[in-house]
């Protein structure tokens, strides 16, 4: 990522010229030094051929020392004034929705009449690979799955970490829930997980490659849940209707999905699958924060370092040559 270099205060560099103004301006700091005064002090002084000193004087720098001095002031102005390194603006992504998969795990996705990369799979196996790269995508959303056959059983609830949704998702297997289709007794499920949470916006997105078989509960009821609760159910048929490996209830699922304000699609192999993913990507988009963050590398450190090091070397070597004088 590109950055930029700049001051935070800029306007510390009208102080610059401050020292300069001061010398100018204020008169010289003059020293004191004691005096003793006797009778015939000047008759002595000429006698001497001494010239008499004054009792104040003012001490005098060389140019190294101003110069120095001047270059610790600038040093610490430029590190007041907190040059950085600025990043561009980092758009904060915000937790929007929990997207809750109800997956189908009977036996009917066993099936490998699927293609992928030419290569014959189960449907199940296709659905996990292509449903990798839709969950980590989902960045904004709170992610949970629910697999379902026979009985429905959370494999994942509601997380913000979706490398662990993933890896929940390639541990499940075909027959792990049974060997019928309980599509209702699934959506109760996903339902019973909305209400031990606090975010408003839920979506679900059922997958089945069957008729449901349930007798608890049938899932136009559980659909109308769904409704009264506000939950929007996207469903996606498995397989294609007209094939004899197949008994896809496409209208069950399509009612499904229109009592509760989502859609019906249906996936015959595994590119019709993959564009339904990015089909969802579009019509439930990932959101982001009004607010952005903006990357920043502090620099002041520098200059304040280089002016503490000139400021100690100035000390050290008013020292050393105030010793050599002595030693004169």
């Amino acid at each position: 990522m590109p950055e930029n270099f700049q001051f935070a205060y800029p306007y510390i560099a009208f102080l610059a010229p401050l020292p300069i103004l001061v010398y100018w301006l204020l008169p010289a700091i003059r020293n004191r030094s004691s005096a003793l005064i006797y009778p015939y002090f000047n008759q002595t002084a000429k006698v001497s051929k001494q010239k008499p000193k004054k009792s104040s004087h003012i001490k005098k720098r060389s140019w190294f020392a101003w110069i120095a001095m001047y270059l610790i002031w600038l040093l610490l102005l430029l590190a007041l004034a907190s040059p950085e390194l600025v990043g561009k603006p980092v758009k904060k992504i915000k937790t929007t929705r929990n997207f809750l998969i109800l997956a189908d795990l009977s036996f009917s996705m066993a099936n490998n009449d699927w293609f992928i990369d030419n290569k014959r799979v189960t449907r199940w196996q296709a659905v996990k690979d292509i449903m990798q790269d839709f969950i980590i995508k989902r960045k904004s959303d709170r992610m949970g799955l629910v697999f379902f056959a026979s009985n429905a059983y959370i494999q994942s609830p509601f997380t913000t970490d979706l490398k662990t949704v993933q890896t929940m998702l390639d541990e499940a297997d075909v027959g792990m829930a049974g060997q019928m289709t309980n599509i209702g007794k699934a959506i109760v499920k996903g339902m019973d997980m909305f209400e031990r949470d606090t975010i408003k916006s839920k979506v679900i997105l059922l997958l089945t490659d069957g008729v449901d078989s349930g007798m608890d509960i049938l899932p136009l009821d559980a659909a109308n849940m769904a409704k009264k609760d506000s939950t929007i159910i996207y469903t996606i048929g498995i397989g294609d209707p007209g094939s004899n490996s197949s008994d896809l209830d496409e209208r069950t699922l399509t009612e499904i999905s229109d009592m509760t304000g989502g859609k019906y699609f249906r996936a015959k192999d595994a590119k019709d699958l993959e564009s339904i993913y990015k089909l969802l990507d579009e019509i439930e988009p990932i959101e982001y924060e009004e607010e952005s963050f903006t990357p920043k590398t502090l620099l002041y450190y520098y200059p304040l370092g280089t002016a503490l090091l000139l400021g100690f070397t100035l000390v050290l070597v008013n020292n050393i040559l105030l010793i050599f004088k002595r030693l004169r």
